[in-house]
Formats: structure tokens, C-alpha cells, sequence
């Protein structure tokens, strides 16, 4: 099948020319890996190496999905298509051309469309399409992956990723394009006109907006920052909102302009440890408090705290729980904690946020992995049922403060973990201070996660054959603590005590989760935008120590489950 596949490509008249090089040079199985499927929507949009093929991120791919998604726009009416759509990149090869022939794509179907001039965080496509009350946006970019990586997100009108009862129709709509390489673009001068640059006056109105979310803005700023954008979007607007509310932060240069192969940066994620190698020798020649990083398209956040005379990295967890924390409890100190505040969450975040909402009387709300099953969760218990939201994260550095962003907002992250680090200062105290005083509170909680890569038409394969093979010999204990509870997001079905009953108000996801009796669990999912198979591990105990012993013999069990 994928060989009738290359010949369609490889023999068509008005390929793109460098694109038909790289077909001719590759190899056999060069070749499957770039035809043998279709790229796909997952957990964060499409996503994929850049390159020749139909599994590969190209122009023609990005005018079959615009195609699709013009189509979809078209059926919702004319309002729709005026109301039309704000599209944003980042620094990635190919994100602007994605981001213009998308442009085209939608301007020649009649729908209008307000296209950034240069790149921008992906977070501010979320508010902009919020505030020009658009029908939806798009985002060209691949996040955090690595640089052979491009991608596109779509959101609906209130600034969130679609969700899948949404995205289904605009798959339809694709999958019915049969020849991508057949589709071309010629605007006429008054569809040309469709096409509406948007600049400064977005950022400023997103700079005021994000500024808004600080319990003490006229605090005295006694903490360092290294702030690094890891080559990405948000140096402008950080620096800005830094600049503007009296933080001293110190720039890592060499990762601060816009860079396709990101040259000065071993890992543009900072979910990696090794992405902050360079920000850290700043940290110690300049004696910084804390160090951040966000990732390329600045939607999620990490950071380094100095405690002890050491840097000390914070998993996603760690910092959201952190966060919620000084959220939660600066919102008591001033009377303003709500009676109807919610704190939303997903399935494979571990628990500790939890403790700390219900200790504040705050309602905790679960999504599926996926900041826009956050989105959804918000757009439910706080547009239509009337909640307050208070905070937002994901275990992967994903979190927002204030709900004018219906994504990850690393920005806001970054300011409102510098005004936490501020104020817990001077107490004396260091964010990783915060943490130890949230163990002690709540019990230890030590999150990890493992991942197997599974690439090519095999990889697929495998990866199916471990889902059902954990789902066919169901196991009953784990590292030697018994499981006390199965939920499987596959079948929306809870198993407990030899009793099923249904998971509700959640579409079906290929997800696994076993709850162990002492309180830990563990998750499998395969991974939405990489070729990989994903395990997370909860786990609760006295000390890290025996955390880390327990999280040894659960791995070794999942593997022996496995191989």
C-alpha cells in the first residue's frame, strides 16, 4: 500500500522540488515510515517529522487538513466564516509557510483570517482568539519536540484545542480528501483582503491581561531570575511583563532569539533536565533564586530553585502543587478564596494538588491528558455551571492562573512562580522549602515517569499488542501491593471489588490506570504526539527513599508485565 503511496508522490508533475529530492534519496524503509499511515490528531493536535510523505508534515499535508477545516467552517454559515479564524507559528522551520498557506487555504474558501506577523507564543492565540471572538485558531508548531518536528493545533471559539466530539467532523472532512497533492490556491484580490495582519496591539492588550494575575504587584522584588526561552516565542512578551512589573531576571543570550535548530540548547524542553545546563551556569555565576525555561512555543513552564546552595529541578507535580498552594492560600489571607472554587486536573497528575484543593475547600476536576480536556473542564463548571476557577496543571509543566487563556500559559506560570518565590523569600524559605512543608502536611508524594519509544508501522504494532496484553491478563498486584481499583478510559469502565460501574462526563481514551492499596497508582497511555508508549507512577510513602524503592519494584513489574 505505502509503495502505490511514494509512486503517487514521487511521479506527480508540480511537486515541490526539494521535496521530490528527498524521496529519491531515501531509502526502503525511509520510504515506509513516510507512507505506510496518515499523520493523525492526537492528545495536542497533528504532529510529525517534517519531510515528503502523507506521515510527515509538509505543505500539502497542511492544505489537506485547511481544506478539511474550511469545509467544517463553511457548514457552520456565513457568520462563521466572518467571525473567521487567528492563526499564530513559532520559530520552527517551515512553521511561518505552514502558517500562511494555511492562511490562503482558509482566505480562498471566503472565511477570514487574522494572521500574526511573527511569531508568537501559543498561548496568546489562545487569548487572541478569545478576544477578536473568533470562530477558532491555529497554532503551527511541534511544542517541545525535537527540531525535525513541525505541527498544527486547532481551537474552537472559546480558545481551547478541540476536543474530540469537535474534532471528529473536521476528520471526517480531511479523510474524504483523497489526493492532498491535487490542492491549489489562487486568491482573488478580494480574498487576498481577507487575510488581516494582527501585531503590537494583541501583545499589548496579552501583556496587560497576564500582569493581571499577581496577589501583590507593588511587593517588593528581592529575588534573581534566569530566564531562558529555549530559542522560542515568549522571549519578547516575558521580558516585557518582567520588565514591567520590577523583576531583576537575567537573560540566557545564547537561547534568546529565535532559532529553527536551536543551537545553543542540548534539549528545547523543559520537562528535560538537560535543557538548563547552560541557564544553571548563569544561575551560579549571577547567584539566582530560581531558574525558568519555557519551551519553544512558551506553553509550558519548568524550573531550577537554589536551595541549599544547589539548584534543585521541580517536576511538573512538584511546581503545580507549589503553585496551587500560594494560589489557594494568598486567596484565604485576603478573603477572597471562593465557596464555589474549582481546581482542574487529569488522570495522570498525581494526587498531592488534590489534598491541597479539598484542604481549601475547593472542588477538584479531572480531564483526560490533554490541556484541552482542561479547556473543556473550565468552559463546564465555570461558563455554564458558574464556578470559580482557580487553577489549572497537567504533570507534564502545562498550567494557567486565570482562565483568559483556555490553554497552558507559560507566561503566567512564570509570573506567578517568580511572585511565589518573592514572597516565600521573605519567610525565609525557598520554593523547595514550600515543597517539604507540603510532604509533611499531605505525606510524600513522588511522581515518575518512564517511557518506551516505538517508532515505524512496528512500533505500532507493538505498542497496540502492550495495551491489550495488559488489558487481557489484568493483574492483581503491582511491586507487590495489591490493586484495589482498575479504571480503563478505553471502555470508560471502573473495576473494584469484582464490581464494574461506568466512567462518566469522559470520551473513551486508550488510557489504563491501577490503583494499588496504599494509595499509589500507575497509568499507561500511549503517547498523542510521539511514536511512544507512556507509564506514569504515583507513589506514596513516609520519604523519598522508600518512595523510590516502591517506584522500583512497580517498574519491574510493568516490564515483566510487558516484555
Amino acid at each position: 500500500m505505502w509503495q502505490k503511496q511514494y509512486e503517487r508522490w514521487v511521479n506527480h508533475p508540480d511537486l515541490d522540488q526539494d521535496l521530490k529530492d528527498q524521496l529519491l534519496a531515501m531509502s526502503e524503509d525511509e520510504k515506509e515510515d513516510a507512507f505506510y499511515r496518515t499523520l493523525e490528531f492526537g492528545t495536542a493536535g497533528m504532529r510529525g517529522i517534517m519531510g515528503p510523505g502523507c506521515n510527515r508534515m509538509n505543505i500539502y499535508m497542511i492544505r489537506k487538513v485547511n481544506t478539511g477545516y474550511a469545509q467544517y467552517i463553511s457548514e457552520h454559515g456565513k457568520q462563521a466564516k466572518e467571525k473567521g479564524v487567528a492563526i499564530a507559528y513559532d520559530n520552527r522551520h517551515n512553521s511561518y509557510n505552514f502558517a500562511l498557506e494555511s492562511a490562503k487555504i482558509l482566505a480562498a474558501n471566503d472565511i477570514n483570517v487574522y494572521l500574526f506577523t511573527s511569531l508568537r507564543p501559543t498561548p496568546e492565540l489562545s487569548f487572541t482568539v478569545r478576544e477578536l471572538k473568533c470562530f477558532g485558531g491555529i497554532v503551527c508548531t511541534a511544542s517541545h519536540n525535537p527540531k525535525e518536528y513541525n505541527g498544527y493545533k486547532l481551537y474552537d471559539e472559546k480558545g481551547c484545542q478541540l476536543v474530540p466530539q469537535l474534532i471528529e467532523p473536521v476528520i471526517e472532512k480531511i479523510e474524504a480528501i483523497k489526493d492532498e497533492l491535487a490542492i491549489s490556491i489562487e486568491l482573488s484580490e478580494t480574498q487576498k483582503k481577507r487575510i488581516k495582519m494582527i501585531d503590537k496591539e494583541m501583545d499589548d492588550k496579552y501583556v496587560e491581561t497576564v500582569k493581571t494575575i499577581q496577589f501583590y504587584p507593588e511587593a517588593k522584588k528581592d529575588i534573581k531570575i534566569v530566564f531562558t526561552p529555549q530559542h522560542g516565542t515568549s522571549k519578547v512578551n516575558m521580558c516585557r511583563i518582567y520588565d514591567e512589573t520590577g523583576y531583576n531576571y537575567i537573560l540566557v543570550k545564547e537561547q534568546a532569539d529565535p532559532d529553527p535548530d536551536f543551537t545553543n540548547t542540548l534539549v528545547p524542553n523543559p520537562e528535560d533536565p538537560l535543557a538548563y545546563i547552560l541557564a544553571l551556569e548563569y544561575a551560579r555565576k549571577y547567584d539566582a533564586d530560581i531558574v525558568l525555561s519555557t519551551d519553544p512555543d512558551a506553553d509550558r513552564m519548568g524550573v531550577q530553585v537554589k536551595h541549599d546552595g544547589d539548584y534543585i529541578f521541580l517536576t511538573g507535580n512538584q511546581t503545580g502543587a507549589v503553585l496551587l498552594e500560594y494560589i489557594c492560600s494568598s486567596l484565604k489571607k485576603s478573603g477572597r478564596l471562593p465557596d464555589n472554587g474549582v481546581m482542574i486536573s487529569t488522570v495522570v497528575t498525581n494526587d498531592l494538588g488534590n489534598k491541597i484543593a479539598e484542604d481549601y475547600g475547593v472542588k477538584v476536576v479531572f480531564g483526560l491528558t490533554g490541556f484541552k480536556f482542561i479547556g473543556e473542564r473550565i468552559a463546564k463548571y465555570c461558563d455554564e455551571l458558574g464556578m470559580t476557577f482557580i487553577f489549572g496543571y497537567e504533570e507534564s509543566f502545562g498550567s494557567i492562573v486565570k482562565d483568559f487563556v483556555r490553554d497552558k500559559d507559560s507566561l503566567q506560570a512564570c509570573l506567578m512562580l517568580s511572585e511565589a518565590a518573592n514572597y516565600y523569600k521573605a519567610q525565609g524559605k525557598t520554593l523547595f522549602d514550600v515543597i517539604n512543608e507540603l510532604y509533611e502536611r499531605y505525606g510524600y508524594y513522588y511522581d515518575f515517569q518512564e517511557s518506551i519509544m516505538l517508532p515505524g508501522s512496528d512500533g505500532t504494532a507493538r505498542l497496540q499488542a502492550i495495551m491489550e496484553e495488559l488489558r487481557r491478563n489484568v493483574p492483581t498486584e503491582l511491586g507487590g501491593i495489591k490493586v484495589v481499583r482498575i479504571e480503563d478510559y478505553s471502555c470508560l469502565k471502573i473495576i473494584e471489588n469484582g464490581q464494574e460501574e461506568d466512567i462518566v462526563d469522559f470520551v473513551s481514551s486508550d488510557v489504563l490506570k491501577y490503583f494499588l492499596q496504599d494509595g499509589s497508582w500507575v497509568a499507561v497511555r500511549p503517547s498523542g504526539t510521539e511514536p511512544k508508549c507512556k507509564f506514569y507512577y504515583c507513589v506514596i510513602d513516609d520519604n523519598l527513599e522508600k518512595c523510590q524503592a516502591k517506584t522500583t519494584m512497580l517498574v519491574a513489574t510493568i516490564q515483566e508485565l510487558i516484555k
